[in-house]
């Protein structure tokens, strides 16, 4: 018989051997000198069967099918996969007729000194391992030409990237799974292989749907240095690799690169992509190299905490932190599926102590919460004697008021409210915050396992309050959400009076259903009186309503102001009231009224609440708040909030407020994970949600930040201000106008009067669109101005921007020098104050004053540099790159925008591409680089 050549590698074999025509002379690829010009030439010009003999011979060479040739003693049946290096058969054994499938070399790598290795390498690594979730190899050898094959098990379920979309909605099937694959990848570790390619494509699934870990072509032996040359198609799979394997470090590469995978691919199998996508392999990269990988909960939001804990464990940025190995992976996905706490924790000092203090409720010494978790075999003792795992979250939803008094509303909230908040106070407890809660109104059916769903929690807490004459009657019951099981239901029916022995007793009871620990501070804490007086009980209970609305109102803080102050007036003893109050103060003064008198008031509030219960987290909190908002005391207020977390371990303001913090003082990433942190808590908060979106924005990760925004509008798709900030996102990030456009006409088109809420996006569209009479219309809608990250932009300013755009100049003129009497009286009032300082600057450049705008410029970022706020001190490196733009100093603007962009800020592409601020340096080649930059996340340190 004679020798069959492969189809698929005929031309490919030749193409390494060309040669040259005895007939014609033209250089050939086809074997055995046949020459595709004189065939073609013969075959069409002559009539005779020679003619077409000849030629038909060597197109059936050319043109086997698979089932006719062989490789050793394997029939080839079918093509099934074809890489880079190789092609992969469906073949069958000649003797045993088992089907297998087959690896072989493709012909025009057989030269190839790394892809040989690369082959070889694989075969040896996968031959010298026996794991179930390993597909095995059967044998290696060569084909009659010489080609290396080797034949493996045929796996008939696919892949895992196959099976993505079936296992979507599926996370216990795809923990299961990737539980196996951990173990496979651990039991490769310990016989010192490491894959360093793995994605959903080389994990096959059998018969059974049993994992195999296949594809071993990038393994490296871990006591070895490899010396194959690193290239994009030896680097692995990008979205999927680590990011020091990005950086080509193979010879530096440890088991915590394939766990790093193993977390991309749970992360893909969860949510549907990688956790970094982009338009090509090295934007990919890149933003797998500069910025940390999207939390699971930012994409599904309803995926449970400790999963996405265990997915950002897996994808830390530092390798030293992620799980040490796979089979610390495996071990923690066990967990999860047993439904046990997780070894993982979160990696902020606060939650870390939080989570020991969770453990170990007596402990009151910060000191030894920090021993104890550089112990970690006494906190392995606990855990292995833990004889309950840890309730995977708890909801008390709005009471019904039963009583025909309208007013009882309040006094039924309350009773509620007390409940959550003794609860919150167990650190074995996930406590959903009240702000996410209250929007599941009482008195109408309740879907109970969406509202757990939504909410991440496993159990429900629902009830009712009749309040008559003096008595009062609460009823409460416990509910598995999952299956609508009632655990616990219990009906109190006391004296008025003793309502909060009855809020109290109902939180220890739903404690004990659900064996979380009480120590006796807890229950001590759990069974406080919050006040003596019901009546003052009542206007705390409308007063804490007014500030828990979603956007921050001076009206609404007023009003709640007055109300504590009477509630206060009624029992000055009244702890929680004097706590707000230091709140509502503090935010007073941070929003809306900077007067000394102001910050006196939140002081003595804050002392007030200390004088009573040093010792509680409430009043850490306020001393946390008011350190940040009136004194700008950051660090200390950090230190407080450390303590406040110790007694509130479910308060999901701590966090919040941390996030605002971390942030002002630039750290970023930290800032992210509070408020990450925040929104476990209370996932519903709307202004936590736009916080976390506004960090996403200044770091440029865009993709985040639209995401972040897009759960917002879920929760409240009426709000026309949140759709006009979402569309604004697109602006910035993809300079498309028309999202934002289409969505303030259609919000104009419904009569809506001017405002400042969303007159400023219409401005800042408007000016980029080039459009005078929607700018002019704009400008009627922003009022006397608006504040952009520290900056006040007057009207007459933003008028001066406006007629400069248009080429207005004397108009410019006027504008510009009404705009700078104002500014300068308050230039005069704090001088040594940075962002008024910026504003003035900005109004000289427009005035033409080159050296005072420069000089002005300058002074307001040495006043307020990004080190000491790294908020409002990026937005004055922006501006001064405007002064320097319209002050003519083109070099010194380019080096500021390169430096800008270096920082998290507001500078962006969509910015950088359209606004007229920047028109003096179009046509830079510089300028025209730099916008490119700015479409990249910034490169965080």
């Amino acid at each position: 018989m004679n020798k069959v050549i492969a189809p698929s590698d005929f031309v490919a074999d030749v193409i390494e051997h060309p040669t040259e025509c005895s007939q014609c002379g033209a250089i050939t690829r086809l074997d055995r000198g046949a020459c595709i010009n004189c065939l073609l030439r013969e075959g069409l010009a002559a009539k005779g069967e020679a003619s077409r003999e000849a030629f038909e011979s060597v197109l059936a060479e050319a043109n086997v099918a698979d089932t006719q040739w062989r490789l050793g003693h394997y029939e080839i049946l079918e093509e099934i996969g074809r890489g880079g290096m190789g092609v992969i058969y469906r073949a069958r054994q000649q003797h045993s007729r088992r089907i297998v499938a087959v690896k072989r070399i493709l012909a025009h790598e057989v030269n190839s000194h790394e892809t040989l290795a690369r082959f070889r390498r694989e075969a040896e690594a996968v031959a010298s391992l026996d794991h179930p979730n390993i597909l095995p190899i059967h044998e290696v050898s060569e084909s009659e030409e010489g080609l290396p094959f080797f034949s493996m098990k045929y796996a008939t379920g696919g892949s895992l990237r196959s099976a993505a979309s079936a296992l979507r909605n599926k996370p216990r099937e795809c923990v299961q799974l990737m539980a196996k694959v951990a173990r496979g990848i651990a039991y490769a570790h310990g016989k010192g292989v490491l894959h360093r390619d793995l994605q959903p494509g080389n994990i096959l699934l059998d018969e059974n749907g049993e994992p195999m870990v296949s594809d071993f072509g990038l393994a490296k032996w871990l006591d070895q240095t490899s010396e194959i040359t690193r290239t994009l198609e030896t680097l692995g799979t990008p979205g999927y690799i680590a990011p020091e394997q990005a950086e080509c470090r193979a010879d530096k590469l440890t088991c915590a690169a394939d766990i790093y995978s193993l977390g991309a691919i749970l992360f893909y199998l969860l949510t549907g992509r990688p956790p970094f996508v982009g338009p090509n392999v090295l934007a990919v990269i890149h933003q797998a190299a500069a910025t940390p990988a999207p939390r699971l909960r930012s994409l599904a939001p309803s995926l449970d905490r400790d999963l996405g804990t265990i997915v950002c464990r897996c994808l830390d940025p530092d390798p030293n932190a992620r799980y040490q190995s796979a089979g610390a992976l495996e071990e923690d996905l066990d967990r999860w599926l047993r439904h046990e706490p997780i070894r993982a924790r979160r990696t902020g000092v606060f939650t870390r102590g939080r989570k020991w203090v969770r453990r170990n409720p007596t402990s009151t010494v910060l000191v030894a919460s920090l021993v104890a978790m550089a112990a970690m075999a006494g906190v392995v003792l606990w855990q292995s004697q833990s004889p309950h795992p840890m309730p995977a979250g708890i909801a008390v939803l709005p009471f019904e008021n039963l009583s025909t008094d309208p007013e009882n509303a309040f006094f039924t909230y309350g009773v509620q409210d007390e409940i959550l908040n003794g609860l919150a106070k167990i650190g074995d407890l996930k406590v959903i915050s009240r702000t996410s809660v209250m929007q599941y109104e009482s008195g109408v059916k309740r879907n109970l396992r969406q509202i757990a769903n939504e909410l991440g929690v496993a159990h429900i807490v629902e009830g009712s309050v009749q309040r008559a004459g003096n008595r009062v009657r609460v009823t409460a019951q416990l509910i598995d959400a999952k299956t609508d099981t009632h655990l616990w239901v219990e009906r109190y029916d006391r004296p008025l009076d003793d309502v909060f022995a009855i809020q109290s007793d109902i939180a220890k009871a739903i404690a004990g259903q659900l064996q979380a620990k009480l120590s006796p501070k807890i229950k001590s804490a759990i069974e406080e009186r919050p006040t003596k007086d019901l009546a003052a009980y009542d206007l705390y209970v409308r007063a804490k309503l007014l500030v828990m609305a979603h956007f921050i109102n001076e009206k609404n803080y007023l009003e709640a102001e007055s109300l504590l102050d009477q509630a206060i007036a009624r029992d000055s003893d009244f702890f929680l009231a004097h706590c707000l109050s230091a709140e509502v103060q503090s935010r007073l003064y941070w929003n809306f009224d900077h007067n000394p008198e102001r910050r006196d008031l939140a002081d003595r509030a804050v002392k007030a609440a200390f004088h009573l219960r040093p010792e509680a987290g409430e009043s850490h909190l306020a001393r946390a708040q008011y350190l940040a908002r009136c004194n700008l005391d950051y660090d200390n207020a950090r230190a407080e909030l450390a303590l406040a977390q110790r007694g509130l371990p479910n308060n999901a303001q701590v966090f919040t407020l941390l996030g605002h913090i971390d942030r002002l003082q630039g750290r970023w990433n930290e800032s992210v994970r509070n408020f990450d942190e925040a929104l476990e808590l209370d996932p519903r908060n709307l202004l936590t949600l736009r916080q976390l979106s506004l960090a996403y924005l200044f770091m440029r990760r865009l993709a985040e930040s639209a995401a972040t925004v897009d759960r917002a509008v879920a929760l409240a798709p009426q709000d026309d201000e949140l759709r006009a900030y979402r569309a604004s996102i697109d602006l910035d990030w993809r300079a498309d106008p028309k999202p934002l456009h289409k969505t303030l006409e259609a919000m104009i088109n419904q009569n809506l009067t001017g405002s400042t809420d969303w007159g400023e996006s219409w401005l800042d569209l408007a000016l980029r669109e080039r459009d005078p009479v929607a700018t002019g219309r704009a400008l009627a809608a922003i009022g006397d101005g608006f504040h952009r990250g520290g900056l006040y932009f007057s009207r007459s300013f933003m008028e001066g921007c406006a007629a400069r755009t248009f080429g207005d100049d004397a108009a410019a003129r006027r504008a510009f020098t009404a705009a700078r009497v104002e500014i300068e009286r308050t230039v005069r009032e704090q001088p040594d104050y940075g962002p008024p300082l910026c504003m003035l600057g900005l109004i000289d450049a427009g005035l033409g004053r080159r050296e005072e705008a420069i000089r002005e410029g300058r002074r307001a970022s040495e006043l307020l540099p990004v080190a000491k706020d790294a908020m409002n001190g990026a937005h004055i490196m922006q501006f001064l790159g405007v002064i320097y733009a319209w002050a003519g100093e083109k070099d010194l603007a380019i080096k500021q925008i390169a430096a800008t962009l270096q920082v998290p800020s507001l500078l962006s592409y969509g910015e950088l591409r359209l606004h007229p601020f920047w028109d003096p340096l179009r046509g830079d080649p510089r300028f025209e680089n730099l916008v490119e930059e700015s479409k990249k996340p910034v490169a965080m340190k």
